[in-house]
């Protein structure tokens, strides 16, 4: 019999060194006969783990939570957040951490489950997890990584043989996150709420050591903390509004310290270009729509930054003063990404002042005639402009004239620039008709095949390959708008 131990696991627990405010001991539930449907091979190797004895029965008992690792420390952690404006007392209700898995090359990541059971942060809630929304964040969070959107990931997929009951009777499942930390917005503000310096302090000191350990040490290491949060949610919500991702549910708790992209709920990939989309369901109001979400990204910091104010300042008005200087730079740091973002997308690689208008003149077209994201760029970048949507007219002539005079006022050649797109605009994305044909297959016919498809294709997004064709395809014309779900 495999030793659990051979599997390669080394973990650290660097999180319960904090105050003990900060977590609780949760150990996760038993499942009856858990089964590894979808594992993370490449993944699993660059942490340092023998993935051949991880998908035998002691792996997947590990997975399921029926064995714990030597030296883990299983804990649900504590956090707050504001969740659609309104401020809660949170924390892991269905989420164990394991610990921090020390990689070979001493790198550090947090291994969760997800669906896990219950914790003292459930509530009323059972913990548990069902099999599509744990496959969907498998999926989205692997594309995300393949485009080089700091994100999660993930690791494993197990049934549980058990069923879990929302609305209606479905299969459980528990998901194997691995993310660089699980510290939130959230988090901070949870430790504010306890009223006690020493505890909030340490918890910076934490997030300092784990993300930004490069800091100096001096008594603007908070600010600079602040600082350096703003500049990585900019940048992250940019490369968002890049590919077209609408996460969905940016509330404070979902939004990392360390600017990677956490939990995929109702989150999904825009066709039509229009600026309004919303897919949650439960986001009625569109709060978090497409066109909000750089602005709720600067919202959230601003908790974060209500947050560390006993920290920037012995006087509260100098310490909000100097967090509020900070965070007027998010929108210059966000423009700043999205601008060069958009110029790559577009074969620019210098700058002139006209080109944010150039932009602007092509989203506004593309919105007028209703023309998918993606597939709009994907034929720029091929030289195809026959295939977009605004093609033969006029408005998109006169655009297009403008733009390959754009292009030769460089000093690269064309051929050049078509290259630097191809780089930055993905030939495919998780297109939701995508997901949701490969979760009905393996929900309800435990196919895995269709997913694992997809999978393949969508790690390699830039590569403009044959076998990804038929992935572009737009779904068929429907009356009823996409919804997605956050599967609590």
């Amino acid at each position: 019999m495999t030793h659990i131990n051979e599997m390669g696991w080394n973990f650290d627990k660097s999180y319960t060194r904090l105050p003990e405010a900060f977590y609780e001991k949760a150990e996760p539930a038993t499942v009856h006969s858990p089964e590894l449907v979808i594992f993370n091979k490449s993944l699993a190797e660059t942490l340092g783990l023998n993935s051949d004895l991880l998908q035998t029965k002691e792996g997947v008992e590990v997975f399921a939570g029926n064995q714990v690792p030597e030296n883990a420390a299983p804990i649900a952690q504590a956090y707050a957040g504001h969740q659609f404006g309104h401020f809660t007392m949170l924390g892991d209700g269905r989420a164990v951490l394991f610990g921090e898995q020390i990689t070979p090359s001493g790198e550090r990541f947090d291994i969760q489950l997800k669906g896990s059971g219950r914790t003292p942060f459930s509530r009323r809630g059972d913990g548990r997890a069902t099999l599509g929304p744990m496959l969907r964040e498998y999926i989205i969070s692997e594309a995300m990584h393949a485009l080089g959107i700091p994100t999660n990931r993930s690791l494993a997929v197990v049934t549980t043989g058990e069923t879990v009951i929302r609305e209606t009777p479905l299969p459980g499942a528990v998901l194997t996150r691995v993310a660089a930390s699980h510290l939130r917005v959230g988090t901070f503000e949870y430790a504010l709420r306890l009223n006690d310096v020493e505890k909030l302090q340490a918890l910076a000191d934490y997030a300092i050591e784990r993300h930004f350990p490069e800091m100096e040490q001096n008594g603007k290491r908070y600010l600079t903390l602040f600082e350096e949060v703003v500049k990585r949610q900019a940048e992250l919500i940019a490369n968002w509004q890049l590919v077209g991702f609408i996460h969905g549910v940016m509330n404070t708790d979902n939004m990392t310290i360390s600017g990677e992209t956490i939990d995929y709920g109702p989150c999904a990939f825009m066709d039509e270009y229009n600026p309004a989309t919303v897919f949650s369901s439960i986001d009625v109001q569109g709060r978090y729509a497409y066109q909000n979400q750089p602005a709720i990204g600067q919202w959230n910091l601003a908790r974060f930054a209500e947050s560390l104010v006993p920290l920037l300042h012995e006087k509260p008005d100098q310490a909000v003063e100097l967090a509020q200087d900070i965070l007027g730079t998010y929108e210059k740091w966000y423009h700043h990404h999205w601008l060069t973002g958009m110029r790559k997308k577009l074969g620019i690689q210098n700058e002139e002042e006209r080109d944010e208008k150039l932009v602007e003149d092509l989203l506004g077209i593309m919105k007028e005639h209703r023309a998918d994201y993606t597939n709009t760029f994907r034929a720029l970048t091929l030289d195809k402009p026959e295939d977009t949507a605004m093609a033969g007219t006029a408005e998109f002539k006169q655009w297009y004239a403008q733009w390959q005079k754009r292009l030769e006022r460089q000093e690269i050649l064309k051929t050049s620039a078509y290259q630097l797109m191809k780089e930055v605009n993905p030939s495919i994305i998780p297109r939701n008709h995508r997901v949701e044909e490969a979760l009905e297959a393996a929900v309800d016919k435990g196919d895995y095949s269709v997913m694992e498809k997809l999978l393949d294709v969508l790690s390699d997004p830039y590569a403009y390959s044959s076998d990804q064709e038929e992935f572009t395809k737009l779904p068929e014309p429907s009356t009823f708008p996409y919804r997605t779900y956050c599967g609590t």
